[in-house]
């Protein structure tokens, strides 16, 4: 992998971060080169999970080493986004399941959580000894998820009984703890649980033939009348408003996915273009390749600026619910674009994942589609620069 500054920051925002910063993410380009470059391939072609690197990873410190951390004793927020860049740059998969676990399953349990769960949960989340993930999505209700919920919970004492169904819930399977969210069915507001992945009542199963995200085992859910005792309700979310606000922290993380994954893509055309030769030069120095090689760039490029701007918005307060469903909605119409021309420039050669760009261009379809539809964004952002909701009510 090329050091940071990846060839894609084309107008080095990567000069954001501090000495401490990029020495770290230096570290963990070494570690994605070294462990996990060479078996991609391999891994996408049986859908394997490589859930063996979360030790591996965790020893990295990447969200926990003291020169890192500021004076809320947390990460800044654009670092943690060049974080999951350089995750993307490499692979979506692997980066979703580091995410996964230190970015929402931590967020979500310890903002989520009263003062005495958070000082359980956060030490042994941070360091991956105990592993989670976050069940939101069902069957039925996507994008309606809030009004639609359909999973219910009934407390009989100090225990719930959580009756439902989940869907697309990413590393479940290899998941010690799952948040499930359901409609409490005394006041119909959402509460949140911690419920293991074993108790009785509960089943997984995983979702097969993707195209995309092959690396994540994605599963369905079931659960029938699993008892979780009171302890174990998230204590600080009662109702959906509640949730929403947890998620606005972990939308930006859609978009610097977005930037690293066409970074990635980039990189990967530029390498081939200028090793493939056709009528005895490189098709580097072709006019059309090096007009398609211009637009890839620029959206990275784009896509990448956008990313920084939307987290020093939100770390400052400033960011809203608008700020990152336009970022999302347009930095995965530019990634779709952009895979586009990384496999349409490598030609046959683009469509083998030894090659990466194929992965890119498979892994494009999942982002264009997760943290919200093209569509629903564009209409929380139609609203809020006109004024009148288009939402069917």
């Amino acid at each position: 992998m090329v050091p940071l500054p990846s060839t894609a920051d084309f107008y080095q925002f990567s000069d954001m971060l501090t000495a401490a910063e990029r020495d770290k993410l230096r570290q963990l380009e070494d570690f994605l080169a070294e462990h996990v470059s060479p078996h991609l391939a391999e891994w996408w072609e049986n859908a394997v999970s490589p859930v063996h690197l979360r030790p591996m990873l965790a020893k990295l410190h990447l969200d926990d080493d003291p020169a890192l951390l500021d004076d809320t004793g947390q990460p800044r927020a654009v670092y943690r986004g060049f974080r999951n860049f350089v995750f993307a740059r490499c692979d979506l998969s692997v980066g979703m399941l580091y995410d996964g676990q230190v970015g929402m399953f931590r967020t979500v349990a310890t903002q989520g959580g009263s003062a005495q769960q958070r000082a359980r949960l956060d030490g042994p989340i941070r360091s991956f000894d105990l592993t989670g993930c976050f069940a939101l999505t069902e069957p039925d209700h996507g994008s309606d998820i809030a009004r639609g919920l359909a999973t219910s919970a009934v407390r009989e004492g100090d225990t719930w009984r959580i009756t439902g169904r989940k869907r697309w819930i990413g590393n479940a399977a290899h998941s010690e703890t799952i948040v499930v969210i359901a409609r409490d069915e005394a006041d119909g507001q959402a509460k949140a649980f911690l419920v293991p992945r074993t108790a009785p009542g509960m089943r997984l199963t995983t979702i097969e033939n993707k195209l995309s995200i092959r690396l994540v085992e994605n599963s369905d859910i079931e659960l029938d009348g699993v008892e979780v005792p009171e302890s174990d309700r998230l204590q600080n979310i009662n109702s959906f408003a509640d949730i929403a606000a947890i998620l606005a922290e972990l939308r930006p993380a859609v978009t610097w996915f977005a930037a690293g994954m066409q970074a990635g893509a980039y990189e990967a055309a530029l390498r081939y273009t200028k090793a493939r030769e056709q009528f005895g030069r490189p098709i580097a120095g072709f006019q059309l390749i090096q007009e398609k090689l211009a637009r890839m760039l620029g959206n990275a490029t784009a896509t990448l600026g956008m990313a920084a701007q939307l987290s020093t918005l939100r770390a400052s307060g400033r960011g809203t619910e608008e700020h990152s469903a336009l970022a999302k909605m347009w930095t995965s119409d530019r990634l779709r674009e952009t895979v586009a021309l990384a496999r349409e420039v490598c030609g046959g050669e683009g469509i083998i994942v030894d090659n990466d760009v194929a992965r890119f261009f498979g892994d494009a379809e999942a982002v264009y589609t997760y943290e919200g539809t093209r569509e629903i964004n564009a209409l929380i952002v139609g609203r809020a620069v006109t004024g009148h909701s288009a939402f069917v009510k």
